[in-house]
């Protein structure tokens, strides 16, 4: 009786699936966060609470507000996808509608 060698099973190869995500996540592109309009905050406020969290002049504070009022929007800070967070749940508890994603 003869005995034939023992063949180690084949395995199918595996496929490797890509996440799907609507977001396109590029290193090196830094985030941005974005303030909308929204119709509780005053402009004074606005202007305040930009100068309060990012130090900016109250100029530069009123340019954003503006824009924000104007355009419906406007880029408050840009950095690293954490620092943006960051900025994101800080203008919350102000009671500010802001934003993150990957900068254009």
């Amino acid at each position: 009786m003869s005995v034939s060698p023992v063949e180690a099973p084949v395995e199918a190869p595996v496929e490797a699936e890509r996440p799907e995500s609507d977001e396109d996540v590029r290193p090196g592109r830094p985030w941005v966060t974005i303030v909308w309009n929204d119709p509780v905050n005053l402009m004074s406020y606005v202007t305040w609470v930009f100068q309060r969290l990012f130090g900016y002049t109250r100029p530069k504070a009123e340019k954003l507000m503006l824009d924000v009022h104007y355009r419906g929007k406007a880029v408050v800070s840009a950095g690293s996808r954490e620092e943006m967070e960051r900025d994101v749940e800080r203008l919350h508890s102000y009671g500010l509608w802001a934003t993150l994603q990957q900068d254009t």
